[in-house]
């Protein structure tokens, strides 16, 4: 197949560099393969695509919701054309099952549909005034320039999170998606230009982190920054925000979740739910499971039953369709995966499985590797049990009760998202009102993202400022304003207008 070879997309025009550098993207299930290049930038692109979004804000933030909204609904129609082959591109980029990599264009889709809905959809609202004079009003207005940094995970969904809803509400925006999936970002901003977006409204600029994420976060004429991917780096760029006292960063940065399994839960649900929680996507979702809390009455037989599954996984090149696991995303993803395995051993786990890096013919070129599940005693302040792996790295801890399970649940300093599998109501309310987390599931995996839903984090995971259907909140301001149909000045609070 031939190689792609992606450029930036700046004011409505596809163009090099200023560097002149490319960088290539490789299978992570076969690493000899090159899907193709893309530019390495450097902050005079980022310069030039922020300057084209201010530039377009003015005439673009002057349509109707209506008219925004319409430009949405041509991309949508366009992603439906390209489902089968965007599908293949994900997979092929990111490693992700074929499966998973449909549903990533299928969420894209939807987050499309649901931002032009948003179109024809009330965003404001009329209220009383104190006086019955005057009418008192709250509508929304778009905050200008908005920069979108975006993680290869979610190549294609993530990124339409951010720049959707920015959009239909009358922003412009400059998407600087991950250097390890820079071809699904080109294939999204393609398929925009061939929408009709006028120039400057959409822009796309690649490279690293350090030469275009940073000159974006701190540039001076950018007014909202929306962030997915690690805490470190999420930290860093609420720091690089914060030099403009007036710049908002919406920041989602991973977690360290959990599937608590009370002794009433079906384990019918609650095995597969542990499964699906810890091992999809390799276990390379913000909302994976590295934990599974189990009430010691039963987890002697929930271990049982998640083994026996972990060990039908089939792992290997996504694009077969009977494929659970993938490969990792790279190198060192596979190295901190052996290091969070380490540091269980250390920590004192009973190893289940002791998963690792796959030989063999049809793993040689890959980042393939097996799941590592063992079994651990909850003991404060544990390093496996607390930090992020980010692989297909899970522990089983018995717990007694569900208070217990509630506060070896809360013992990470992330809170993005928790399931509890239980059919006792009353379980599942005081774990919902207990538990520190933005995203919860009852008799459910940790994952799972609906677009009209918000989707975002608490503690390290996040500010609290999600992506999705709770982003407008971030990219508009809410304004307020009164109008007087009296024929004399009245105030509120019993304030007097005569002099």
């Amino acid at each position: 197949m031939q190689p792609i070879e992606a450029k930036n997309y700046i004011n409505g025009v596809w163009k090099a560099s200023t560097t002149g550098k490319t960088f290539e993207s490789r299978n992570p299930a076969n690493t000899n393969e090159i899907i193709g290049t893309a530019p390495d930038s450097a902050a005079a692109d980022v310069d030039e695509a922020v300057a084209a979004a201010r530039n377009a804000f003015h005439k673009w933030s002057q349509l109707s919701w209506v008219t925004r909204a319409d430009y949405l609904d041509k991309f949508a129609q366009l992603i439906k054309r390209d489902l089968q082959e965007m599908s293949r591109l994900v997979t092929r980029e990111c490693g992700k099952p074929i499966n998973e990599g449909r549903a990533d264009v299928v969420e894209t889709l939807h987050m499309v549909q649901f931002a032009a809905s948003l179109g024809r959809m009330p965003v404001g609202s009329v209220i009383s005034s104190e006086i019955p004079e005057k009418d008192a009003y709250i509508r929304r207005k778009p905050k200008g320039v908005v920069g979108c940094i975006t993680p290869w995970n979610f190549p294609m969904a993530i990124p339409m999170w951010e720049i959707c809803p920015s959009l239909v509400s009358g922003n412009t925006v400059i998407l600087k998606p991950s250097e390890e999936t820079p071809l699904c970002a080109h294939h999204l901003i393609s398929l925009m230009h061939e929408a009709g977006f006028p120039p400057g409204v959409v822009n796309i600029v690649h490279g690293m982190g350090e030469t275009v994420g940073a000159p974006l976060t701190a540039h001076p004429n950018v007014d909202v920054i929306l962030f997915t991917g690690s805490y470190n780096v999420g930290k860093l760029v609420q720091k690089q925000a914060a030099n403009d006292a007036y710049k908002f960063a919406a920041t989602e940065m991973g977690g360290k979740n959990a599937v608590i399994v009370l002794s009433d839960a079906d384990l019918n649900i609650a095995v597969p739910a542990g499964i699906l929680s810890a091992f999809k996507t390799s276990g390379q979702r913000c909302v994976t499971s590295n934990r599974i809390i189990v009430d010691k009455k039963i987890v002697d037989e929930y271990q049982e039953k998640f083994v026996q599954m972990a060990d039908r996984i089939k792992i290997g090149n996504g694009l077969s369709e009977d494929v659970f696991m993938g490969p990792l995303i790279n190198k060192e993803g596979v190295q901190k995966f052996l290091f969070h395995n380490q540091k269980a051993r250390e920590e004192g786990a009973d190893v289940l499985r002791n998963g690792g890096v796959l030989e063999g013919p049809e793993f040689e070129c890959g980042n393939f590797v097996s799941p590592f599940i063992y079994r651990m005693d909850y003991r404060p302040n544990t390093f496996c049990l607390r930090e992020e792996a980010f692989s297909p790295h899970v522990a089983i801890i018995p717990c007694d009760g569900v208070e217990n399970a509630v506060e070896i649940y809360n013992d990470t300093d992330y809170g993005l998202a928790m399931a509890v599998c239980t059919e006792d109501y009353r379980k599942w309310r005081y774990v919902r009102d207990n538990a520190e987390y933005g995203l919860g599931y009852v008799n459910l995996p940790s994952i799972g993202a609906e677009v009209h839903l918000p989707f975002g984090g608490v503690k390290k995971s996040g500010n609290g400022h999600p992506s999705a259907e709770g982003l407008l909140e971030a990219v508009t301001h809410r304004t307020a304003f009164t109008v007087n149909f009296g024929g004399e000045i009245k105030m509120a609070q019993g304030l007097s207008a005569k002099l």
